[in-house]
């Protein structure tokens, strides 16, 4: 069965089952010698979306599924490569049990621009869900990115230029699309 390696929301075992539920985890690895970076600012709908991009002596957590054609559908329709918005890719990762191969999403446009601070947190929430270490975590969290307005009880979400806010169960929803 084909092995999907998830770097950003898909990290979440819970919300994996949602989207792909006869895809089991099959453990967590690393891509290494790629970094965990947004682009495509005009294609999301809080700001840049998650992707991956190859550079020397950078690392990315990805947690593993098994994968069966059904459910692959399933996860396209998710995250929208029919639409050039991410494009599939191989990718070899390293896990304690030596190296495989796996396919991933990877954005198909330009690196740069700042993710909402709402989807930041979802991420970094998920990596944290998924066994990610402490200081990959932490550094999700202090990356920079845009604020994204207020919750209907006053609470505001990104007023600063940096990821240190509170993330969490918001009341903004998933918007379905990004990694």
């Amino acid at each position: 069965m084909p092995l999907y390696a998830a770097y950003g929301s898909n990290l979440d075992t819970a919300q994996m089952l949602e989207r792909a539920p006869h895809s089991p985890a099959r453990g967590n690895g690393w891509l290494m010698g790629w970094r965990l970076t947004f682009g495509g600012p005009e294609l999301g709908f809080e700001g840049a979306l998650v992707t991956v991009v190859e550079e020397p002596l950078s690392q990315v957590f990805v947690m593993l599924y098994d994968v069966p054609v059904f459910d692959e559908a399933e996860l396209d329709r998710w995250e929208t490569p029919e639409l050039g918005i991410y494009r599939k890719i191989k990718v070899r990762v390293a896990t304690l049990d030596g190296d495989v191969t796996a396919w991933l999403y990877a954005l198909n446009g330009y690196e740069g621009g700042l993710p909402g601070a709402r989807y930041l947190g979802i991420i970094a929430d998920a990596a944290e869900s998924a066994g990610a270490p402490d200081d990959y975590v932490a550094d999700l969290r202090r990356r920079p990115c845009r604020s994204i307005g207020s919750a209907e009880d006053g609470t505001t979400y990104g007023d600063t230029p940096f990821g240190d806010t509170p993330f969490g169960d918001t009341p903004f929803g998933d918007t379905g699309i990004g990694e």
